[in-house]
């Protein structure tokens, strides 16, 4: 069944590169389609990982902002590490797992394991969760648990 919902992502002219730029990253992505109109691509159909995407150059009139984000569900600290070091080049790192990458679309980079962390019975160990990730950038998941151990 093809998918129902899919971001459609808005670029100024560099929708190409962008596409480009996050099939070298992604080791499970694709190009599915693309649309040209004088030459250049105007829309392009691409997956990552399982999840569909359209990208559009549809100039300078928009642009990206924290609002909206892609969460990327990490099984290891590896994969945060190389994702963040790739999806950071270039763009910005934010706080708690969030990153804007070179084309200004926001990403959160999340390791697994996070979510159980914070949301642990014991309000202690959750705040104590809570505050070590408040002084991260990118999420490293030990020290994380380092914190919820006491």
């Amino acid at each position: 069944m093809a998918q129902k919902i899919t971001p459609f992502l808005w670029f100024d002219g560099n929708a190409q590169e962008a596409i480009e730029f996050y099939l070298s990253i992604f080791k499970n992505g694709k190009m599915l389609s693309v649309t040209r109109h004088g030459g250049a691509v105007f829309t392009a159909t691409f997956e990552l990982e399982g999840q569909r995407f359209m990208a559009l150059n549809g100039g300078p009139k928009y642009k990206f902002t924290e609002a909206i984000s892609l969460f990327v569900d990490c099984e290891t600290q590896q994969e945060v590490d190389e994702l963040w070091e790739k999806l950071c080049a270039g763009g910005g790192s934010g706080q708690c797992g969030w990153l804007k990458d070179r084309f200004g679309l926001s990403w959160q980079i999340i390791p697994r394991g996070l979510t159980e962390l914070l949301v642990d019975p014991d309000p202690q160990k959750a705040k104590r969760v809570m505050d070590a990730m408040l002084q991260m950038d990118k999420i490293d998941i030990q020290r994380l648990r380092d914190a919820h151990s006491g």
